[in-house]
């Protein structure tokens, strides 16, 4: 009967955290929810094996401990084979779960303080890759313009490269977000739903108002801006897919893409370093 009650307190917390505290009182984004999740799922199923039984339902607050925590992060590097990086955004979940705990569930404030004494592993930094004026132009230029697939693409590198948004950012963007008529903007939700008004360029805008009048968008509806050819919203995975595939290709005619380690960031650092207020690519 107590193991139950303790089982039914880890339950209560987890769902506090889940359905209350994060989506209400943090205002946290759906992606870092998920990412939560996946992480607390990870540590329980990890536990539920050390524990010999295999079985999440009993697990209770006595099942963890900064030792267990450790081990589970060990484990995803050594086992899994997940980055420091990777190993770090699951320690970052279990870090908010237990600051929710101590603020909660008073009887568990010594546990939540050893764990959230658990630091973060060190990483070596990298250093930022920049795409050049001319790589960037040549990334646009490798674009089939001529197919419905490769306008959207056009529309969707056309944004990133101008207002440096972050892929998740992108995702997000509904038809409502942009305004088209002079000033041309758009809104963008970041990370915590903060959103920004984000200035466009005139040949921006005139690219997205084609795209927008192909596919039929209303700009007064909430309908995802960028879909795939199910019709359903383009995920992260997919807007990094068409941004590789692009720079692939570019790299045939500028090789000195191929020298450099690129990703959609980069992008993103490209315009808060060099074309704000400088330089900007020309896109036709």
């Amino acid at each position: 009967m107590m193991n139950k009650k303790k089982s039914n307190e880890l339950a209560t917390a987890l769902q506090g955290f889940f359905r209350d505290y994060l989506p209400r009182q943090k205002a946290t984004s759906l992606h870092t929810v998920h990412s939560y999740r996946d992480s607390i799922k990870l540590l329980l199923l990890f536990l539920a094996r050390d524990n010999g039984n295999g079985s999440v339902n009993s697990l209770c607050f006595e099942d963890m401990n900064v030792n267990k925590i450790i081990a589970f992060l060990n484990h995803l590097e050594s086992e899994r084979h997940n980055s420091i990086g990777t190993r770090n955004i699951r320690l970052s979940a279990v870090h908010s779960f237990f600051r929710y705990v101590a603020g909660m569930f008073p009887e568990y404030l010594d546990l939540s303080q050893q764990i959230l004494s658990v630091p973060f592993k060190r990483m070596s930094t990298r250093t930022v890759e920049y795409l050049e004026f001319e790589e960037l132009s040549a990334v646009l230029n490798q674009v089939d313009r001529s197919k419905s697939n490769g306008r959207r693409d056009y529309a969707l590198l056309t944004l990133m490269f101008n207002t440096g948004a972050r892929v998740q950012e992108i995702v997000d963007l509904k038809a409502v977000d942009l305004h088209l008529s002079a000033p041309f903007t758009v809104n963008i939700f970041g990370k915590g739903r903060k959103e920004r008004i984000c200035p466009l360029w005139a040949n921006t805008a005139r690219i997205l108002r084609q795209y927008v009048e192909e596919q039929g968008l209303d700009l007064r509806q909430p309908v995802s801006l960028f879909t795939n050819h199910l019709g359903t919203p383009l995920t992260r995975f997919g807007v990094r897919y068409i941004i590789a595939k692009y720079i692939q290709k570019a790299a045939q005619i500028h090789p000195s893409l191929k020298m450099k380690r690129l990703h959609p960031h980069s992008i993103r650092q490209n315009v808060e370093s060099r074309y704000m207020g400088s330089r900007f690519v020309k896109v036709k």
